[in-house]
């Protein structure tokens, strides 16, 4: 069974008809936009390779190794590597997650278009590798609160936080380092990050009401348990910790002007 379900490749990229040339999507352009110049990359996850791609064409890197668990977007990459004459800028490993990268393989790494959790996952069996990393692009599909959570935990701070949206959705992308500190942060800041706040996101106000809605959301199946389980004490202590959650995003969303 496949480690990482891949979004349709319509979602990762757009083909100019008719031209010789790959136009990203505005999420892909965005973590494009993220790696610094002349690193040495490791794309983990990198599905057909658009990303590593790019950036050797335009010559902002000069080395990539692209990694999957699948063979078959791999071989698409390589393929696309090839015509592009990039084969000798390129290591294209099978493979999961980082078990594929040695130390001091590379500068930055990303990870993208996988679950929280799974990226969670993938960073604590290669913790001391990713501790030696200039940083980490993340972009988590879902679950980006419990990424949050267990990068704080194990000492390593998300510097910069970005929202962009692409079609009907959201994507949230971050920007992470090691420092060897845990912070004390209200779990609400785990889904409504700081950075965000602070800088204003033009994004941001969409995120929060997408928030507020799945909590309501949340909040009204619980109440429909609770009128056959009004004693069930596991159903009312779920509803404190979301009405509690709700509040805070009211808060937020109040403070914004709203």
């Amino acid at each position: 069974m496949a480690l990482v379900a891949k979004f349709p490749v319509s979602l990762f990229y757009i083909l100019t008809s008719g031209v010789d040339e790959m136009k990203l999507s505005a999420r892909l352009e965005k973590i494009v936009d993220l790696v610094d110049r002349g690193v040495r990359l490791a794309d983990i996850g990198t599905d057909h390779g658009y990303i590593p791609i790019e950036l050797l064409k335009s010559g902002k890197i000069e080395f990539a190794i692209l990694s999957d668990i699948n063979k078959g977007p791999l071989e698409n990459a390589r393929k696309e590597i090839q015509r592009q004459g990039l084969d000798t800028k390129t290591d294209l490993r099978l493979g999961s997650g980082l078990e594929v990268l040695g130390d001091n393989e590379a500068d930055q790494i990303i990870i993208a278009g996988m679950g929280g959790i799974l990226i969670s996952d993938l960073i604590e069996k290669k913790l001391e590798l990713c501790k030696k990393l200039d940083k980490m692009i993340l972009q988590p599909m879902q679950a980006q609160e419990d990424l949050r959570e267990y990068l704080n935990k194990r000492g390593f701070s998300i510097m910069e936080e970005y929202l962009v949206r692409e079609d009907f959705r959201l994507y949230e992308i971050m920007e992470v380092v090691y420092g060897g500190e845990t912070e004390d942060i209200d779990p609400i800041y785990y889904e409504i990050p700081k950075r965000l706040i602070e800088k204003k996101d033009p994004l941001l106000v969409d995120l929060l009401e997408k928030k507020i809605r799945e909590n309501k959301s949340i909040l009204d199946k619980l109440d429909m348990s609770l009128v056959e389980q009004a004693e069930n004490k596991s159903l009312l202590d779920r509803k404190r910790v979301v009405e509690d959650k709700l509040n805070k995003l009211n808060e937020i969303y109040k403070g914004l002007g709203r």
